[in-house]
């Protein structure tokens, strides 16, 4: 039987490895952050743990099979991670690495659960770096092989002036790849977003048609 101590070690190894690639995902936005990514490594782990229990309480000289319980995190979690995938109206898909996050977090839940920590601990290192680096290559190389624009608008905080915006850039054919709000105290808001657009030419008349948005009080080029 294993110690309670080991139990509680495990549970919480589980914790903080998975809250490492949740914190990542909650600081984007994603639809899974750092609470789910935590209750699916967290889950995973238990089941492990219950797996490992029932193996040395029924013994080895029985035809129950716990292992079995293990191998249905794996499959089952697919119904977790489809809830993360979206299809824009672009037809673009957005999820799939966060669907994918989290089917890696039931592993390393799993992994904890059995006591391979060694493999846990640096598969998150590895899952992190992923995430972070390889974002930032992502990005680069988008930005190098589509055109797009960077906007920073402030304009007066009131109903209807994200799907206004949104609007012009789609008469430009235009596609919303990253936007950020920030809101003030002032009943104003800044509103940065990234866009695609067809070619750099018509970025100074995307530019004049959202500054004829009734509301708006300044646009620049963002970083």
């Amino acid at each position: 039987m294993m110690d309670i101590k080991l139990v509680l070690f495990r549970m919480v190894l589980s914790i903080l490895l998975s809250g490492l690639i949740g914190i990542d995902r909650e600081s984007t936005r994603k639809p899974a952050g750092l609470r789910t990514h935590i209750l699916v490594s967290l889950g995973s782990t238990l089941i492990m743990l219950l797996s490992i229990y029932m193996n040395t309480y029924y013994g080895e000289n029985t035809n129950y099979y716990s292992d079995r319980i293990a191998a249905q995190v794996i499959s089952g979690i697919g119904f977790l991670g489809a809830g993360t995938i979206l299809r824009k109206d672009t037809g673009a898909v957005t999820g799939l690495t966060t669907a994918a996050s989290l089917w890696v977090v039931a592993a390393i839940g799993l992994t904890v659960g059995a006591g391979f920590y060694l493999g846990a601990i640096a598969t998150t290192f590895l899952v992190m770096i992923t995430l972070m680096t390889f974002h930032r290559l992502r990005t680069r190389i988008h930005r190098r092989v589509n055109p797009y624009i960077s906007l920073s608008i402030l304009s007066i905080d009131k109903p209807g002036q994200i799907g206004k915006i949104g609007r012009i850039l789609g008469e430009y054919e235009s596609n919303i790849t990253n936007i950020d709000i920030e809101h003030g105290d002032d009943g104003l808001i800044r509103i940065n977003i990234e866009a695609d657009v067809k070619s750099f030419e018509i970025k100074y008349e995307i530019f004049n048609s959202l500054a004829s948005i009734d509301g708006i009080l300044e646009i620049s080029e963002g970083r």
